[in-house]
């Protein structure tokens, strides 16, 4: 059986209620982004070329959409404005959604499907990202579906980080497997790769370290589990996601960028992003990485990790 990210039928009422849970987990940056450029394309009348384009550059750049996503946008919208393409308020407003919602939806290079079990997960990212609690989420979700899950303690170094994740174990009904603090986290992997071939488990999430990007030795660390789940499983890990907390903007991004050199991520989860106005970074990741986002999460419930549909997170948006 093929995995890829969750994803269920939904009837109309669930598709509902998720659009509207979407749509409150993403107030704040509806509010800073798009309200804020209603403000400034509708204050007058008259189009002011060049102080719109002034105040709508502070105000995209201050979402996270990103340098260079802005200022490519702004100077199509003033071409199109001098060479009369766009004479009215509302036709500003249209091009500006266009042109991030076409960014948003843009297609990202997705790692081809593999079928062979457990689906492995190798979730990374730094400590405070919210990596322990979406792995808590995502094994609840497979629950849902009647998965098998095996959750793995491999961050061996931090303090409680193995209590934690026992703790989600339970609460998702799903088999856990550790050793102590301290233990090589290649050792407790391997293991893990052994015990849920033989107990028949469909997915294998593994934790991992997360102290800051900029230690090389994490990143050793890390590309020796990545070799480890390699030698046991050929086509393994199938995911190797980093949790990413969408309230550290550009400091998010650059431990993006040296997690992809390292390993080569397949996804992004992005959290929190009902606890920011900045969730623009969304598109900055999709022009500057090229890494797919395949969940966002938009509050702390279990049912607030989301599947990351770019359609309905534009139209949320606007």
């Amino acid at each position: 059986m093929q995995f890829a990210v969750i994803i269920s039928v939904m009837t109309t009422q669930q598709k509902n209620g998720y659009l509207s849970s979407l749509k409150k987990g993403l107030s704040k940056t509806k509010s800073a982004l798009v309200d804020g450029m209603d403000k400034i394309i509708f204050r007058s009348k008259k189009i002011d070329e060049n102080l719109i384009i002034e105040e709508l550059e502070e105000l995209l750049i201050s979402a996270d959409l990103g340098v260079k996503f802005t200022l490519q946008v702004l100077n199509d919208l003033r071409k199109d404005i001098k060479e009369k393409k766009i004479k009215e308020n509302q036709e500003i407003r249209d091009f500006l959604k266009e042109k991030i919602t076409g960014m948003i939806m843009k297609k990202n290079t997705e790692m081809p499907g593999r079928n062979d079990a457990p689906h492995t997960f190798m979730v990374v990212g730094v400590n405070g990202s919210g990596k322990t609690t979406t792995i808590g989420k995502l094994a609840y979700q497979y629950s849902l579906e009647n998965k098998k899950v095996l959750l793995v303690a491999g961050d061996t170094f931090r303090a409680a980080a193995i209590e934690q994740l026992k703790i989600w174990a339970e609460r998702t009904h799903s088999d856990f497997i550790s050793h102590q603090d301290g233990a090589d986290p290649s050792a407790v992997v391997f293991d893990s790769m052994k015990a849920a071939k033989a107990r028949g488990k469909d997915v294998l999430i593994i934790d991992t370290a997360g102290r800051l990007h900029t230690n090389t030795n994490l990143m050793e660390q890390l590309k020796k589990i990545k070799r480890v789940i390699y030698k046991e499983m050929k086509d393994g890990p199938h995911e190797i996601l980093l949790i990413m907390d969408a309230t550290t903007g550009q400091n998010g991004l650059s431990q993006a960028k040296m997690f992809h050199e390292a390993l080569h991520l397949t996804g992004i989860v992005l959290t929190k992003l009902d606890g920011t106005s900045k969730g623009g970074i969304v598109v900055q990741i999709i022009d500057e990485l090229k890494i797919p986002v395949k969940y966002i999460g938009i509050g702390e419930g279990l049912e607030d990790l989301k599947v990351f549909n770019p359609e309905e997170f534009a139209n949320a948006l606007f």
